[in-house]
């Protein structure tokens, strides 16, 4: 299979909020938007997607229509986390876990969207010692 495009879906029955919610602090733009459905794209990368849809839509299957985002985290590497998170803070968005250092190569800070889906923001820093040795040479955060 030659994937041309990968992007999360979230279901969720506040459609409008939640694209309204990534455009305003996240910097996405809407490329598509109906009232059940929202792609929004980048506006510094258009590699970067996301689509919101209406959870009872009926293009779900039967047996997924209606479930919400749940038990989802999604990550955004950024090259600059402490000022995304002063931004975040001063939006007023959750902070679920403050900006911290991880041994394992990554400065981050997690907040959630109005679903509760909890987004995880990246910045790769160098990893410790002990956590370099699990990473492939071509893989090793820097």
């Amino acid at each position: 299979m030659k994937c041309t495009q990968y992007y999360p879906v979230l279901m969720t029955d506040s459609v409008t909020d939640t694209a309204r919610f990534y455009q305003e602090n996240f910097k996405f733009k809407a490329v598509f938007e109906a009232d059940w459905y929202v792609h929004l794209q980048s506006l510094e990368d258009e590699k970067v997607n996301l689509a919101v849809l209406d959870q009872s839509h009926e293009t779900i299957p039967e047996q997924g229509r209606g479930a919400g985002a749940t038990g989802l985290l999604l990550n955004f590497e950024v090259e600059d986390v402490d000022a995304i998170y002063a931004e975040a803070r001063q939006m007023g968005l959750p902070i679920l876990l403050a900006l911290k250092d991880e041994p394992f190569g990554q400065r981050h800070f997690i907040t959630q969207d109005p679903n509760g889906v909890m987004i995880d923001v990246i910045k790769p820093i160098p990893p410790s010692a002990e956590f370099l040795a699990q990473f492939s040479p071509e893989a090793v955060p820097g």
